[in-house]
């Protein structure tokens, strides 16, 4: 049987480039101080505000944005909602009009802390989303005022030194939609991705907005469940801050899933923990690379090579593809 192909391995070259980044995400923990211990302590995030309901707004040193992720608490663990910055005012614009078109849209609103106006809707797979454009600054304070004017913050120097979010991997009930979604709604092209064994499409998938190599991440649930999340991603400066990290979370108790190792897919040395509320977290360096040229051609992983292992031979672990939050009865 051939491969559903369900977008093309050359990806357009004058695809719309509307969205900048990966903008600040908000996950649902039902251990919220132990999880905010864990982003702080032993990741190197700072506690830079709390919301009225409580929720902790954290950022990682070299975030340009106000804050980096939001932990609100919840009965259970889960990504709440993922915001995307537009490369301009007029780039949101087109956003919201295919959005709009697809019917996943859920309206505007002024009420998230630290970003102007915000248009919220659904992937195809019901995981929240917000495009924006107008952002509020990082302003370092005395205990946190960099040395170099160019970076955000200081360099935290201890934990895991977390510089900045990389992506987000989702699981997703339907490969295929989502892929669309990402193609032609938001602009992203794909930049590696898996192929199932029997032919009849992809389980993972890999998705860049701009020259990173991905910034958004699909891949098929397991359980054939709608708006999971697989995990958060966070990039070091260093293989060697990866590597002090197992030893602080050895420490602390941490739940060391797998790793340190290296990825055969995008390269990544990582390093999964999953924090104490039970999401799955990765630290992984370089995180995504670039990719310079404009016609990159996606990868295509068979399900015999993944049989292989990760680059350097290491078995992916079973938890690896059961777990995912919120988890299931």
């Amino acid at each position: 049987m051939p491969i559903i192909d369900t977008v093309p391995s050359v990806p357009d070259i004058d695809r719309p480039r509307d969205l900048a980044h990966v903008g600040p995400v908000e996950i649902y923990t039902p251990t919220l101080e132990a999880s905010r211990d864990f982003f702080v302590d032993q990741m190197a995030l700072r506690e830079v505000g709390r919301g009225d309901d409580g929720s902790v707004y954290l950022h990682t040193w070299d975030d340009y944005q106000s804050y980096t992720i939001r932990l609100v608490e919840r009965d259970h663990a889960g990504v709440a909602r993922t915001f995307v910055r537009a490369a301009s005012p007029s780039a949101l614009r087109r956003v919201v009009e295919r959005i709009e078109a697809t019917g996943l849209g859920q309206g505007w609103t002024d009420d998230v802390r630290g970003l102007g106006p915000t248009y919220l809707f659904e992937d195809p797979d019901t995981h929240p989303m917000g495009v924006y454009f107008e952002v509020d600054r990082y302003v370092a304070d005395d205990e946190d005022r960099p040395s170099l004017k160019n970076q955000a913050a200081k360099f935290p120097g201890r934990g895991a030194n977390i510089r900045r979010l990389d992506h987000v991997n989702y699981l997703t009930e339907d490969v295929p939609s989502t892929s669309r979604f990402l193609v032609e709604t938001l602009g992203a092209r794909c930049t590696e991705r898996i192929a199932k064994a029997d032919g009849s499409g992809y389980s993972g998938v890999w998705y860049n907005l701009v020259n990173k190599t991905y910034d958004l991440v699909y891949t098929e649930d397991w359980a054939g469940a709608k708006g999971r999340l697989h995990h958060l991603a966070f990039a070091t400066d260093t293989r060697e801050d990866i590597l002090r990290a197992a030893d602080v979370f050895l420490e602390a108790g941490t739940h060391i899933e797998t790793g340190p190792h290296k990825h055969a897919i995008q390269q990544t040395f990582f390093l999964y923990v999953w924090e104490p509320g039970g999401n799955r977290i990765e630290l992984c360096n370089p995180g995504a690379r670039l990719i310079l040229a404009p016609d990159w051609e996606t990868i295509t992983w068979t399900a015999e090579e993944r049989a292989k292992g990760q680059a350097w031979g290491l078995k992916t672990i079973d938890t690896f593809h059961t777990h995912g939050t919120p988890t299931l009865d």
